[in-house]
This record gives C-alpha cells, sequence and structure tokens, in this order.
C-alpha cells in the first residue's frame, strides 16, 4: 500500500527470467549489455541507502521498463518465470545474473538488502496488477454475493459512527462499540442510543491512538464486567496503552479497575502502533497486544511492553507461569514478543490455539500462531522494506525466530480477526475472517493441520473494515470507517453472483 502509514492506508530489471522469450533484437541488445557490464565490471556499490525505485531505475528499467511490462525483455507481471519465481530464485536471477540468457548479475553493484528489495517491488507490483485486472464483489443495497461456499448480503446495522474501532455483545443482543474518538456507544434493537457512555476514561486520541478494544467478560452476567484499551497521554508528548476494566450503570462507567499500565518512564512518543485486541481464554487469562509504537527495536526488548503480546489473570494479576516472569527487568505479563503492530488476536474455537494479525511496513502484513515466550522477528527478519521504499533487513528469516503462517505482499493494512462460530453459513465454520483497513477487504483463510490452505476475498472496496466479529445470532458483523456497521446475512438459493 501507498502512504506514510500501512495501518492507515495513507498509505527490474534484468533480463530476469523472461529473457530467452524476448525477440532476438532484444536478446542482442541486453547480452551486449551483459558484456559491457561483465567487460568493465559492475558500477561501485553505493553506501547510501537508496530507495528501491531509484534502484530500480538505475538497474532494471532499461530491459524490463520502469512499469514491470517489459522493454528489451519481456513482462515481469505475467508470472511466467525461467528460472523460478519464488524470492530466493528472483534474488539469486538478480545477484548471480543469468549469463547465457543474457542477464548481467549485480551481486557485486547491489547490497543484499538492496537485492531483497527489489523482490518486493516486484511482488508489489505483480498483486497490484492482478487485482487491477479482477474483479471482486463489491456488495452495496440489496445485491446478493454467491461466495465460494455461501450466497449473502451485507446488510446494514447501523450508521452515524465515527471510527467504530470495534464491537463487543452483551448476552441479551445488544451491542457496545467503542470510537476511536473515546466514546463508547450501545446499539439496542439495531439503534444507536444518542447519548455515549458517560464516565469513560479520557484517551489520548492522536494519529492510530484512541479509544480502542471493547470486550464483554465472558461471565457478564455474574460479574458485569466490561473491558477497554486505550491509549492514555504521558508527560512530554508521550503515550502508551492501558488495559482497564468497569461496569456500566444507569448509562455510566462505573467501579473502573486498572489492569495493566507500564511505568510512566517507558510511555513513547509518536501517534502510530498502539495495538490493541483483548481475547479471553475462557480460562481465567486475558490475552491483549500493543503495537512497537514506532521504536522498532523496542519488540525485541523484554524491559519494554510494547512489540508484544501480553497474558494477565482477567483481573490484572500476573500470572505465575507467564514466560518472562522471573527475569529481572522483564515486563511479567510479556507472552511472545518481535511483533510489529498486533491489530488483530483470536483463539481457535476448538484448539485454543491464540493467532494474531499485525501490520507489516511496506509489505509483509503477517498471520502468525502465537506461543508462549516465542519471538516472531521484528525488526531482525521481515517480508517488507520502510514505506519510502529503503531497505530494513535482507533476512526472511533466522534460527530461533518465528515464521508467518502467512505473509502479505502488498500490505492489506490487516486489522482485526475472529474465527466464525455461527450456524448460518456452516461452511464457514472456524475458518479465519480477516479485515483490512487500505485493502478495504474481507478475508476468509481455511486451516488445515495449522496451515493456512486456502483464502478467499469475501468482498472488497465498500470501506475501511476496522473489525470483524462472529455475532451471536449466527451473522458475521463488519464495522467499516467511516462510521457505520454491517452484517453478512445468509440469502438462500440466491443466484446473482459477482
Amino acid at each position: 500500500m501507498g502512504g506514510a502509514l500501512n495501518e492507515t492506508g495513507e498509505n527490474e530489471p534484468m533480463a530476469f527470467e523472461r529473457i530467452t522469450r524476448a525477440t532476438p533484437s532484444a536478446v542482442i541488445l541486453c547480452i551486449a549489455l551483459a558484456v559491457l557490464v561483465l567487460s568493465i565490471g559492475p558500477p561501485a556499490r553505493s553506501e547510501a541507502t537508496r530507495d528501491v525505485d531509484e534502484v530500480w531505475a538505475e538497474t532494471c528499467a532499461s530491459c524490463h521498463g520502469e512499469k514491470l511490462a517489459g522493454a528489451l525483455a519481456e513482462s515481469l507481471l505475467d508470472d511466467e518465470w525461467v528460472f523460478g519465481g519464488d524470492d530466493a530464485s528472483l534474488a539469486t536471477s538478480i545477484r548471480e545474473g543469468r549469463e547465457d540468457a543474457g542477464m548481467p548479475l549485480f551481486g557485486q553493484a547491489l547490497s543484499e538488502d538492496e537485492i531483497r528489495t527489489l523482490v518486493i517491488y516486484i511482488r508489489e507490483r505483480r498483486t497490484e496488477i492482478q487485482r487491477e485486472q479482477t474483479t471482486f464483489t463489491q456488495p452495496t443495497g440489496d445485491t446478493v454475493v454467491s461466495s465460494e461456499k455461501h450466497a449473502f448480503r451485507v446488510e446494514a446495522v447501523v450508521d452515524g459512527l465515527e471510527i467504530p474501532w470495534s464491537m463487543a455483545f452483551f448476552p441479551d443482543g445488544r451491542m457496545l462499540v467503542s470510537e476511536q474518538a473515546g466514546r463508547l456507544r450501545i446499539v439496542e434493537k439495531g439503534l444507536l442510543l444518542p447519548e455515549p457512555v458517560a464516565g469513560t476514561p479520557e484517551v489520548w486520541f492522536e494519529g492510530q491512538g484512541g479509544l480502542m478494544d471493547v470486550e464483554v467478560h465472558p461471565d457478564y452476567e455474574k460479574n458485569g464486567w466490561v473491558y477497554l484499551s486505550f491509549s492514555e497521554a504521558g508527560p512530554n508528548g508521550t503515550a502508551m496503552t492501558v488495559i482497564v476494566r468497569g461496569r456500566i450503570r444507569d448509562g455510566r462507567w462505573v467501579d473502573q479497575e486498572t489492569l495493566f499500565r507500564a511505568p510512566v518512564e517507558l510511555y513513547r512518543k509518536g501517534r502510530v502502533h498502539f495495538g490493541c485486541r483483548l481475547v479471553f481464554d475462557g480460562k481465567g487469562y486475558l490475552f491483549f497486544t500493543i503495537g512497537e509504537r514506532g521504536h522498532k527495536d523496542d519488540a525485541q526488548d523484554i524491559t519494554r511492553p510494547n512489540g508484544k503480546v501480553h497474558r494477565i489473570h482477567d483481573d490484572g494479576r500476573i500470572p505465575a507461569d507467564n514466560p518472562f516472569v522471573d527475569r529481572k527487568d522483564a515486563i511479567p505479563s510479556i507472552w511472545s514478543y518481535g511483533h510489529r503492530n498486533a491489530q488483530g488476536l483470536a483463539l481457535h474455537p476448538v484448539s485454543g490455539d491464540l493467532y494474531d494479525v499485525e501490520h507489516g511496513p511496506r509489505g509483509g502484513d503477517e498471520l502468525n500462531l502465537v506461543r508462549r515466550g516465542l519471538n516472531y522477528g521484528w525488526p531482525i527478519i521481515t517480508y517488507g522494506m520502510n514505506y519510502n521504499g529503503t531497505p530494513i533487513t535482507n533476512l526472511t528469516a533466522k534460527d530461533g525466530l518465528e515464521q508467518p503462517l502467512v505473509h502479505w505482499t502488498p500490505s492489506l493494512a490487516v486489522c482485526a480477526m475472529d474465527f466464525y462460530r455461527g450456524d448460518a453459513f456452516p461452511g464457514w465454520r472456524h475458518d479465519i475472517f480477516v479485515s483490512s483497513l487500505a485493502a478495504e477487504e474481507l478475508r476468509r483463510l481455511e486451516l488445515k493441520d495449522g496451515a493456512v490452505v486456502h483464502q478467499e476475498i469475501v468482498f472488497k472496496s465498500i470501506g475501511r473494515i476496522r473489525d470483524v466479529v462472529s455475532g451471536p445470532d449466527g451473522y458475521l458483523y463488519v464495522s467499516l470507517e467511516p462510521g457505520r456497521i454491517a452484517r453478512l446475512v445468509p440469502d438462500v438459493g440466491a443466484v446473482e453472483t459477482r
């Protein structure tokens, strides 16, 4: 995705693998270029960090075109690869060349980091072309959509909200909605109550900060607890994510208890990467995420809370079996680390396994299976690059660091996720639904033996999707920016399709 921040969505060259399919004259020209490069040597490697557009223009565009559509050599946009189209094969072609096919080597001219950015660049452009050439479901009004397994309609639930960040349901079917600006709203019998809940915590509403997730305790009927995550202002322009719980009585927020607040000296400046999703595991534990606050190296530092998945008891106590509870100076609530900005978190309904989705930089959004004490790699490894096109690292894997189950380039700006648990769409049962901001997609992922075996774009381009929830009525609810909530309802016997 383009732009400054993929969470907001504001946001080659070479005679690569296709040179053997070029015209004879093109082959001759590219071979001549290869001979010239090999005879005089490649240009000296620049010490300065160059962005990928500059590297492409200087190194690759003459053969493969400014937009990868082909010039002396053929297009890189059709997924037809002579020497292999996986990341490692593309990197090898760039680094070592394909001399017999007229492809110069660039390993002495480009750093490994720059080679990696070129591979990401090719992936970005190819996927963008695929999206432009594909007609996606864009349901409006009473349009019936026939997806791979179910026909459905997108039915309006409520409008008039301001950036509805999260949804949760009371046992009686009423809905709680958090608005990022700091308001907690109640939807009752399809109507948005005119007044927000009074007395909720003051939030730091800047950039990606504000009121975030809302969750209702699994035993709400017995204890009445509602949980909130939000960004809180600290001294000197700093902020950090805080977790509280309280009760709603006569339209007011009361009985507030703070469950997690980092030491104020650990608050960070910046308006990005707060997380934060909340998930109960049904065993008395609460998991939550905090983004690395734009300070990427903090994700590897267990003395800081940001860039982590945390686990606490539902009353805020630290579990005795947390992985770093006995480590001096470590934040004892940490469950896993090396995360960038996880805004989706969900437990599998059967296995109880914990999954997150998190924003990559430019490229490399991830779905992870989150395990106790493990390191998920950011920023040591990543499948993305900086937003300005400069490298982060050429490493996508390293011993001791976990691999994602899925990674997406270009970035989707993944947000919330949930497992479908209802009966209205039996073919979707226990599939993962992932929302996205910049891509405006709702994706369905099928799991088998711990691996993602299939993905489907259920619909696209009807708004930025901030949250997705499997509702108690069996329908699938989505919050759409700028300010509405809708739900997917089955349409039996429908014939109209995308």
